[in-house]
């Protein structure tokens, strides 16, 4: 039996790896969150009872020291962070203590002779490209927003443990992921529903800036996959699609297979935090799927439906 912490396991992509893990009977999967952006409805549902929770704040030591003390793990799925672009951008304080969150469960995982961590750090480590598609090892880390640097802090700690204590790790630099339960401020599902509703999708700027969109699927099965056939270890992998779409065609693309009537509005662009483009090298993850990914078509109409049952639910 592996015994697997989840950080920020209420949290959309954490509450879905929580999720996978769990479908393994002989894993024993703690949710570790403080549920500040994450929430009970994201934990994840497991037929073999053998997902526990655990409220508490992973960048408090004891908090998360006590886990440590009564468990005995073998891995970590360190997930838990501030998120959310406009979040991140006005509260970068409160990102910046995040860093002890990641000091905290290396320590402790170290002491605790975990086997191996698993960090999501982000493709905003990136900043402007210098590079298209930007690939793990040769395109620099440059962006200076709080929440990349936190990230890139991250990848350092982990980088210097396993260079000191031979502590093994994997980092997930992830790219847009979207799919069920993510938050409204996401501009996926913020999208979609605004067009459900039949309102105005707003976007920042021109809408010419780029990005990829990976579903949460794709994003879970790639990470479980290299969890338990033991790869990529010490490594670095990008998870995300390589499919770029400028957010005006992401907007019309929407509107068109929702069937919504309302208009596309454009807001002045944000100071700083929205790069140009953002195309992630993901041979890593192809190689370890083995087949394509989902389409963006697919995964909108998908994700359409689930918010439509999600309302027809709510009402």
């Amino acid at each position: 039996m592996a015994r697997i912490l989840v950080t920020g396991g209420a949290g959309f992509i954490g509450g879905a790896m929580a999720e996978a893990l769990a479908k393994d009977p002989e894993n024993e999967v703690l949710v570790f969150d403080n549920l500040l952006t994450g929430a009970l409805c994201k934990l994840p549902r497991s037929e073999n009872n053998n997902v526990h929770f655990i409220q508490g704040d992973v960048n408090h030591f004891e908090d998360i020291a006590k886990v440590f003390r009564a468990w005995d793990f073998e891995y970590v799925f360190h997930y838990a962070a501030l998120v959310g672009v406009l979040r991140t951008l006005q509260s970068p304080i409160k990102v910046l203590e995040d860093i002890d969150g990641i000091r905290n469960v290396l320590e402790l995982s170290k002491i605790g002779n975990v086997k191996r961590v698993f960090y999501s750090s982000s493709s905003e480590v990136y900043g402007e490209p210098f590079e298209i598609p930007q690939n793990e090892q040769t395109t620099p880390l440059n962006s200076r927003l709080p929440y990349a640097i936190v990230k890139n802090v991250g990848e350092a700690y982990l980088r210097s443990f396993h260079q000191e204590h031979q502590l093994n790790y994997t980092i997930f630099r992830f790219f847009n992921t979207y799919g069920p339960k993510q938050s409204d401020d996401f501009v996926m599902t913020k999208f979609i529903k605004a067009a459900l509703k039949g309102d105005d999708i707003t976007i920042y700027g021109d809408g010419a800036q780029t990005r990829t969109f990976c579903h949460i699927k794709d994003n879970v099965a790639a990470c479980k996959r290299i969890f338990e056939a033991n790869l990529h270890l010490n490594d670095t992998v990008n998870i995300g699609s390589d499919k770029e779409i400028p957010i005006i065609d992401l907007a019309k693309k929407i509107l068109e297979i929702s069937q919504g009537n309302g208009k596309i509005i454009h807001l002045p662009a944000l100071s700083e935090g929205d790069m140009t483009r953002r195309c992630p090298d993901n041979s890593k993850m192809k190689n370890i799927l083995q087949r394509e990914l989902i389409s963006l078509e697919d995964g909108i109409k998908e994700l359409c439906e689930y918010l439509k049952e999600e309302e027809h639910v709510r009402n």
